[in-house]
Formats: structure tokens, C-alpha cells, sequence
């Protein structure tokens, strides 16, 4: 069993990574169900928290069938964080979580996310501070440093551990190469493997089969392995990586059923938690990967990115099932979206 705090998470858990405008509650309902075994809210701004923002105070709604469940927060300031973190205890997450990673310049250049990479005094400042304002578990997600000249994850590891975080996710890349060429984990491996290091060392980065999971845990010895972009519109990666991990062998593909069913409950949980308009809208980003295999798709893709109304929508979704009844979708690698404006870190 790994442990954070009082958490008890399987032997090897699977992470699903805190990805902003994506793992909102209805997301992560469906990775859920499909075996995610600890999850974490998009991430949240302290300032955003302590003005009382509307968005920000929505990301903070979690559901028991979530638990365990992580809040993540960012910030630069040791006040504000303290004062987040107070904020975030109310609610009753099961772990509260540091986002040191994000490199998108609107949060990077204004020294918080990545930008805090760039000065470990100030991030060892920030997360003790967070550590004493919360009864709560801390952890912490950051990146192997600014750059490749200061590749300092290995001091970070032993110094946030040294003020009391109890778990590490590591994403294997700089802030510079934001999400482009592949990820490093050479120098996660070099973390776990650290004698001084007891708290969990997460993976995170470019995991997108069960081979490649299977390969990662053995060459590098992780606690476990965060999964961000392959889950978008295909949750069922985390039942095939512990499928693969425990029998050695692969689950057959989600049946055209299987994907209209999950696709259609995800529709129905979005617009639940943000309504009709929104909740549409933002289904969009989704439907690309759940569709993803299936022959001459683009036209009914295009068609369910403009629909307005469930009812319009769940209407092509019966065509597709449909139409494509009994297709037997292919084993390949989930294509990994690259995100630039976005964080999923």
C-alpha cells in the first residue's frame, strides 16, 4: 500500500493529473468509474479563493464518490496560500496540493506555477507555510526545473520533504519545454531512488498505454504514475494500465456501446454541475478522443461541436452508435493533445 497521511491507495496507484478546464467534477466522475484511484481538482488561485472569485469557488466542489480527492492551489505569496489553504480545510478534501508546475505565462511569469522553479528558497517558504495552516495532508506537483540549466528537482525533493509534504508528483519536463518533445524521467527515477527521500514519488508525463506504464514502474521505480492528457475522452486507460499491470495481459478495446454510454453520462454530469450553455461548450474539448479510431468520423465530430441542446446532441450520438455498431476499435497509443494555454501539469 502507498500512504499519504491516513490515505491508503493501492500497491502502484494511478493518478489522475489536475488539468485545468478539464478535471472538473464531470470528468473526473467517468475516470472514476474507470479506475482512477486518487484524483485532484483543476487548480485553483489563492488570490482568486480569498476574493471570493465564483470560479475559483466552484473548483473547490467535491463529491464523496471522488474520495480520495485532492485540491490544488497556486500562488506566489506565502499570506495567500496560508489563507487558501484555511479556505480549502472547510471543504474537506482529502489532501491539499501545490501546483509548482503550470508553465503557461499567465501564471509562470507572475512567480507562481513554474515561475516559482526559479527561486527554491521562496517555493520551500510557500509550501511550509501551507504545511502549517492545514490539518490536511500536503503534496506537492512541480517539474524538473526552469530550464536545463537549473534542473534542481533533486534538491526540491529532499527540501519540501524536509517541511512536511507527504507526497511528490513530478512531471518529467522544464518549464521551457512546456509540453513539447518528451518527457525525462531519468531524473524522477533519481528522486525515488534518493536514500533520504521516504515520502511517495509520483511519475508524470507522456503515459499514454499500459506498456509504456509497465516499463516506467520498472525502470524507475515510481510510487505510482500520474495520467493527464491520455484521459482526455478515453478514461478507460487507467482500467487497461492496472488490467496490464496486474495479468500482463491487454482488455479489449471499449465497444462503440461502451464509448457512446460513457460519453453520454459525461455529457449528463456536465451540464448538471454548470449548466445547459456551459456545460455544453465545454463537452467539446472531449468528443475527438471519444470517437477517436472510428473511420470518416469528422463530419459527425464537426456536427457535435456546434450542437446547442443534449437533445441534439445524444441524437447523433444514437446515429453514431448506429452507424458504426460492432466497429472493433484497434490497440494504439492515445494521441496526446498538446496544450499550450492550458495547464494540465
Amino acid at each position: 500500500m502507498v500512504k499519504i497521511g491516513n490515505i491508503q491507495l493501492p500497491s502502484f496507484p494511478l493518478l489522475l493529473a489536475p488539468m485545468e478546464d478539464v478535471s472538473d467534477p464531470p470528468f473526473r466522475a467517468v475516470c472514476k468509474d474507470k479506475g482512477a484511484d486518487l484524483m485532484y481538482t483543476e487548480f485553483i488561485s489563492s488570490e482568486g479563493l480569498i476574493r471570493d472569485a465564483i470560479k475559483s469557488r466552484q473548483k473547490l466542489d467535491i463529491f464523496d464518490y471522488e474520495r480520495p480527492v485532492g485540491i490544488q492551489i497556486f500562488g506566489g505569496d506565502e499570506e495567500s496560500l496560508s489563507l487558501a489553504a484555511r479556505i480549502v480545510e472547510v471543504t474537506s478534501p482529502d489532501l491539499l496540493d501545490i501546483n509548482f508546475g503550470c508553465p503557461v505565462k499567465k501564471v509562470a511569469l507572475k512567480g507562481a506555477g513554474a515561475g516559482v522553479l526559479k527561486d527554491i528558497d521562496l517555493m520551500v517558504r510557500l509550501t511550509a507555510a501551507v504545511v502549517r495552516s492545514t490539518r490536511l495532508p500536503v503534496t506537492v506537483k512541480t517539474r524538473l526545473g526552469w530550464d536545463d540549466n537549473s534542473l534542481n528537482i533533486e534538491e526540491v525533493a529532499e527540501r519540501l520533504q524536509d517541511v512536511g509534504i507527504q507526497a511528490l508528483a513530478i512531471h518529467g519536463r522544464t518549464r521551457s519545454q512546456m509540453y513539447k518533445g518528451s518527457a525525462d524521467w531519468t531524473l524522477i527515477g533519481r528522486v525515488k531512488n534518493n536514500p533520504r527521500i521516504k515520502i511517495p514519488i509520483f511519475g508524470n508525463g507522456d503515459i499514454d498505454s499500459p506498456e509504456k506504464a509497465l516499463e516506467y514502474r520498472n525502470r524507475y521505480g515510481v510510487d505510482g504514475i500520474m495520467i493527464g492528457r491520455a484521459a482526455i475522452g478515453y478514461p478507460w486507460i487507467f482500467e487497461e494500465i492496472r488490467h496490464f499491470l496486474e495479468t500482463g495481459d491487454h482488455l479489449p478495446p471499449p465497444s462503440m456501446e461502451d464509448r457512446i454510454g460513457v460519453c453520454r453520462k459525461h455529457l449528463v454530469r456536465s451540464v448538471e454541475w454548470k449548466g445547459p450553455v456551459v456545460g455544453i461548450n465545454e463537452m467539446r474539448r472531449h468528443y475527438a478522443n471519444y470517437l477517436k479510431g472510428l473511420p470518416n468520423i469528422k463530419e459527425y465530430r464537426n456536427k457535435l461541436v456546434t450542437l446547442k441542446t443534449s437533445d441534439e446532441i445524444n441524437e447523433v450520438l444514437s446515429e453514431i452508435g448506429r452507424v458504426y455498431a460492432g466497429f472493433e476499435f484497434s490497440k494504439q497509443p492515445i494521441e496526446l493533445i498538446n496544450y499550450h494555454e492550458k495547464c494540465p501539469v
